[in-house]
């Protein structure tokens, strides 16, 4: 089984692998993060299957699913945990045009996105209020990578649409639930708006231009950025609540001798 460098027709697909702690930097190919994996190419798929992945976390909404399902290689199954997060960037309007589209409604999305704007949130309130809710969910991905449910294929995928918000806070909460320093969580983290910028971003936006809707910075950032601000706002909020990410992923279910194999997974 290789260690994927990459996934080709995923932008924002990266190992964590490499990054400092107090001891041994994080292990390569157990935990990959992506955006969503709707365009693999063939060339992807191939790569996917002859990966250490066993299983794939996606924390898209069903509405997000069926917009834009995953693509799986038929080599071989790939267990699939929908583990849905509603606080995504856009989640809300993406739903809200699905169900448009079913309509027939071609100004809904319009609606959707002018609504969403009159009340943007920033990134780190978005994070929080995910954060407040998502316990459960997020001890669930721990404790897949953990006890990987595929000895066989023991790596672990998380993504949601983007690979920034979802996936970026999850990431990053297993990253300092094992010691991983905060500087290097932050800097994984920041990656992604380079990730999306181009052609990602753009098919993301030309939508949303096409009904008038004004992209300023702040809905730009919502969709495309990952300040280093917003992820330092998730984390800051977890120490003052928890007392950190692993009593934050205790909190969610995971005990303490699976956060022990989530350790010395990632670390060794």
């Amino acid at each position: 089984m290789t260690v994927l460098q990459g996934l080709e027709g995923a932008v924002n697909f990266r190992d964590v692998g490499g990054l400092p702690t107090a001891g041994e930097p994080t292990a390569y190919g157990v935990l990959y993060r992506s955006d969503a994996l709707h365009a693999l190419t063939p060339a992807g798929l191939a790569e996917l299957a002859g990966s250490a992945i066993g299983v794939i976390v996606d924390f898209r909404t069903g509405a997000e699913r069926d917009l834009a399902p995953d693509r799986r290689p038929d080599a071989r199954a790939i267990r699939d945990e929908h583990l849905p997060l509603l606080e995504g960037a856009m989640s809300h309007i993406v739903t809200e045009a699905v169900e448009a589209r079913a309509l027939g409604d071609h100004t809904a999305f319009g609606r959707a996105a002018e609504r969403a704007m009159a009340s943007l949130p920033t990134l780190g309130d978005l994070y929080t209020q995910m954060l407040a809710g998502g316990a459960r969910t997020f001890a669930t991905v721990a404790r897949l990578v953990a006890a990987p449910p595929d000895p066989a294929h023991p790596a672990v995928i998380v993504h949601c649409t983007a690979g920034k918000d979802r996936t970026g806070v999850c990431t990053a909460l297993l990253l300092d639930a094992v010691g991983v320093q905060r500087d290097a969580i932050v800097a994984d983290y920041a990656q992604s708006a380079a990730n999306l910028s181009g052609p990602w971003l753009d098919a993301m936006l030309r939508p949303i231009e096409r009904f008038g809707v004004p992209i300023t910075p702040a809905l730009a950032e919502l969709i495309g950025g990952s300040p280093p601000a917003a992820i330092e706002a998730a984390l800051d909020w977890v120490d003052a609540t928890h007392g950190g990410s692993a009593a934050y992923l205790r909190s969610g279910g995971l005990t303490d001798a699976e956060l022990a194999s989530l350790r010395a997974r990632l670390v060794g």
